[in-house]
């Protein structure tokens, strides 16, 4: 006997002045006929099988499963669009949408500008974005999984989750791989990113033209650079990890009044096969961005521990640990700086002085380089000198007559050991209240 969805099981929900309906629907039934005619508030649920087709969801209805429904976009379009506000998809398996990218297909895709949006515990794997949100606000994208195709190359992948325009985004527990970017946020703003997992991808987390966010406990692994921070302002970047990236741990490009502290970043180094010069890794990478506080990072086992150009001053750094990192700082300015505050420095496992009055500061200042590094930042092939004898009497001159050394970083207050910053991170590694946390930005 044919199954009909049109079989009830539920009508008992009060919804306002309204019922509603919970419809349990078969692969065999006409889905989108059956979204035409609901109504506010019912709930469809989609018995185990496949639905092929490309779905629009007008109404603010619940979409979900019980029993691992597949959505089937076939290869072209988006597999679900939605158009009006109040809508949740939850517990679905979506494949097999299109993967043009100047059309932004896209397994579920919103550029209608609509409210309170929920998307949690689907299962994305496609071509595409795998989530393209625009000009939403209020909205929820939690505990889902999204992959891309690893047989495309990068540029040709939609990114895992893509925010456009939208504002009071909550973005929270989702694992992202193998799409281009994981998490895409542009022109957004009051949002948050928590504790989401991004392997595999070109970056992890890519901010542009973006304000008065948060970007707290997240990981990415295995990328390029876990977090591109591009042309963006007033961002709270807060106990993320970085490790296993090749390029960049955290990037920061015309950043401005922005916090980046107690995020781990270890490992991050440049394949023998990719090397060319001037390519290594860098823990931290701060190009054109000012009026930041960098602190209470960790930066472990990087190429470059923490390389400044192009104007990046005004930065209050202190309390960083720099360890295990051949060249701590690159600094490619002429303007001094110092790098403590209060009296609090940072702690460099390199740094050589005692602490006679065991006060935890060490006793002279810590200055990671000196003139001779500024000529092999500029030629790279200086480098086979570095131990030559001239090199050698060149730096001790330096030390003996300071006033050649040429300007550059400076902290007067090294830690003798890193800080303890454990604390802080499982506070910060905790779920934060929804309506709570735009208080805080």
């Amino acid at each position: 006997m044919k199954h009909t969805s049109w079989l009830l099981i539920v009508t008992l929900i009060y919804h306002g002045y309204a019922f509603s309906a919970v419809t349990a629907v078969h692969p065999n039934d006409d889905l989108q006929k059956i979204l035409n005619l609901a109504e506010q508030g019912d709930t469809i649920v989609l018995d185990q099988g496949r639905y092929n087709g490309n779905f629009t969801v007008s109404t603010a209805l619940t979409l979900t499963s019980t029993s691992g429904a597949t959505i089937d976009a076939g290869g072209k379009g988006n597999a679900i669009t939605l158009t009006h506000s109040g809508i949740e998809i939850s517990n679905l398996n979506i494949v097999n949408w299109g993967r043009n990218l100047t059309d932004q297909n896209a397994g579920i895709y919103s550029d209608k500008a609509v409210q309170d949006l929920t998307i949690t515990r689907n299962h994305l794997e496609g071509d595409g974005f795998g989530l393209w949100i625009q000009r939403a606000q209020n909205i929820t994208i939690s505990d889902n999984v999204v992959v891309g195709n690893p047989s495309l190359r990068s540029a040709d992948r939609g990114n895992g989750i893509q925010l456009s325009t939208v504002k009071n985004a909550h973005v929270s527990n989702n694992t992202i791989s193998q799409t281009r970017d994981g998490l895409y946020v542009i022109s957004s703003q009051q949002s948050e990113l928590r504790n989401n997992t991004m392997h595999d991808l070109r970056y992890g987390i890519h901010y542009m033209y973006s304000h008065s966010n948060r970007v707290i406990g997240n990981l990415a692994y295995n990328t390029r650079a876990g977090y591109a921070l591009m042309s963006s302002k007033q961002l709270s970047v807060l106990g993320n990890i970085s490790r296993n990236n090749e390029d960049y741990g955290m990037l920061m490009n015309f950043i401005t009044n922005s916090t980046i502290s107690y995020n781990q970043i270890k490992n991050i180094w440049t394949k023998p096969e990719n090397k060319v010069v001037g390519r290594e890794g860098k823990g931290l990478f701060v190009y054109n961005s000012g009026y930041n506080e960098i602190s209470y990072n960790t930066i472990d086992t990087a190429e470059i521990g923490i390389h400044l150009t192009a104007g990046s001053e005004n930065v209050k750094v202190s309390g960083n640990s720099f360890i295990n990192n051949p060249v701590q700082v690159k600094y490619v300015s002429t303007q001094a700086q110092e790098w403590s505050i209060e009296g609090r420095g940072n702690y460099w496992n390199n740094y050589l002085g005692w602490d006679l009055n065991n006060d935890a500061l060490g006793d002279t200042p810590f200055e990671p380089n000196d003139g001779i590094d500024k000529v092999v930042w500029k030629y790279p092939e200086a480098k086979v000198l570095l131990d030559s004898p001239a090199i050698l009497l060149l730096r001790w001159i330096q030390k003996q007559f300071p006033v050649l050394k040429p300007s550059g970083v400076k902290d007067s207050f090294p830690l003798m050991s890193p800080l303890d910053i454990s604390a802080e991170l499982e506070q910060l590694s905790a779920p934060a209240p929804l309506q709570t946390q735009e208080s805080h930005l």
